[in-house]
C-alpha cells in the first residue's frame, strides 16, 4: 500500500509531466513520449504476465496488427483514428482469443505458451511481408501533413499533442490497473500465478480468468500500436512485428518489476534515458557501434536478474517509504 509519501511524491510527478512541455524542448518531449508509450505498453504486458502470470514474448503482435489495422483504413479510405481504434481492439481481441483459446483448453502453459506467442507474431509478420494492402516489405507510409495546428480528429499536430494523448494513456492505463488488482479479478489472477492447481482446487475457473486477462492485456495493447501508426507515420512488418519489439515491450516490467504498478513506468524511463544517453554520448565520441543498445539491454537485465530478482522498484520504495 502506497504511504502519504509516496501519494506526494505520486502528485508531484503528475504535475512536473504536466507541465513538462512549457519548458522542455523537442527532443526531451520527444524522450518522455517514448518513455510514456513503453510505460504504457509494459503496464498492458503486466496484466497478463505480471497478475494473471502467462509469460507472451510476441506482444508485438497486437502493436502490430492495431497499427495496421487503424493506418490501413485511414491510408485507403480516410477513416480517421478513433474509428480505426475499435477495428484494432476487435481484431487484436480476436487474436488474442484465439492464442488464450488455443493454450488454455490443451493445457499449453510456461515455456511453451512463450512460444506460441513468438509464433504468431512471426506467422504475422510473413503474413504482412506479403500483402500488398498494406505495402509489404516495403512498409506502409500515411500522409504527415502540417504540425503546428492541432487536428485530434486525425491524431496530426506538434509533438505536445502525442506527448499529452500518450501521457493520458498512461495515466488511465495505471488506474485502471490499480483497480484490476484490487479487484476480485486480481485476486483469482494472483492465486492462478502463484499455484494454479491449488486455485483450482478453490473453485477458480481458471480459464475463464486467463482468457480474461489475455483479452483485457491485448485491448490495450492495440491501443498502443494505434497510437505508435500515427506518432511515427510509418509502418514495417520487419520493425513492428519483429521479436526484438516484444522484448523492448516486456523490458520496462521486467526491470522496473512484474506485477507491481510502478515498476513498468520505471523501468521504462531508466532504459531509455539510459540507451538513449549511451547512444548520444558514442555519437558524440564520433564511435558507431551498432546494435549498442541490444548490448546494454542485455546488461541491465543481467544485473537486475542477479541483483535484483524482483526488479528495481520494490527495494527502492520501500528504502525511500514509499510504500508499506
Amino acid at each position: 500500500m502506497i504511504t502519504r509519501r509516496g501519494t506526494v511524491c505520486l502528485v508531484l510527478l503528475v504535475l512536473f509531466l504536466l507541465a513538462l512541455p512549457a519548458f522542455a524542448g523537442s527532443y526531451l518531449l520527444s524522450v518522455m513520449t517514448l518513455i510514456l508509450f513503453f510505460a504504457y505498453a509494459g503496464q498492458a504486458w503486466n496484466v497478463m504476465m505480471g497478475f494473471a502470470g502467462q509469460l507472451s514474448l510476441g506482444h508485438s503482435l497486437y502493436v502490430g496488427v492495431g497499427a495496421y489495422a487503424a493506418a490501413g483504413i485511414f491510408f485507403h479510405y480516410g477513416i480517421g483514428p478513433w474509428a480505426g481504434i475499435w477495428l484494432a481492439i476487435l481484431l487484436c481481441a480476436a487474436l488474442g482469443a484465439i492464442i488464450g483459446f488455443l493454450a488454455f483448453r490443451f493445457g499449453i502453459s510456461g515455456v511453451y505458451f512463450a512460444l506460441l506467442t513468438i509464433a504468431f507474431a512471426e506467422f504475422t509478420r510473413i503474413g504482412f511481408d506479403h500483402l500488398e494492402w498494406t505495402g509489404g516489405s516495403a512498409g506502409l507510409f500515411l500522409k504527415v501533413a502540417q504540425r503546428e495546428a492541432i487536428d485530434i480528429a486525425n491524431l496530426r499536430g506538434p509533438p505536445a499533442m502525442y506527448y499529452y494523448l500518450i501521457l493520458a494513456l498512461a495515466a488511465g492505463a495505471f488506474a485502471l490497473c490499480a483497480w484490476l488488482i484490487r479487484s476480485r479479478a486480481g485476486y483469482y489472477w494472483q492465486a492462478i500465478r502463484e499455484d494454479e492447481e491449488a486455485a483450482q482446487a478453490l473453485g477458480i475457473n481458471t480459464f475463464r480468468w486467463k482468457m480474461l486477462a489475455v483479452l483485457i492485456s491485448s485491448v490495450m495493447t492495440a491501443v498502443a500500436g494505434v497510437f505508435f501508426a500515427f506518432y511515427y507515420n510509418n509502418l514495417f512488418p520487419e520493425q513492428i512485428f519483429h521479436i526484438s519489439r516484444s522484448i523492448e515491450l516486456i523490458l520496462g516490467p521486467i526491470i522496473g518489476g512484474v506485477g507491481t504498478l510502478f515498476g513498468p513506468i520505471l523501468g521504462a524511463a531508466l532504459l531509455t534515458l539510459l540507451a538513449d544517453g549511451i547512444t548520444d554520448l558514442l555519437a558524440a565520441l564520433g564511435l558507431q557501434f551498432p546494435g549498442v543498445k541490444q548490448v546494454f539491454y542485455g546488461l541491465v537485465l543481467l544485473v537486475v536478474v542477479m541483483f535484483v530478482p524482483n526488479g528495481v522498484w520494490p527495494p527502492l520504495a520501500r528504502r525511500l517509504g514509499l510504500v508499506r
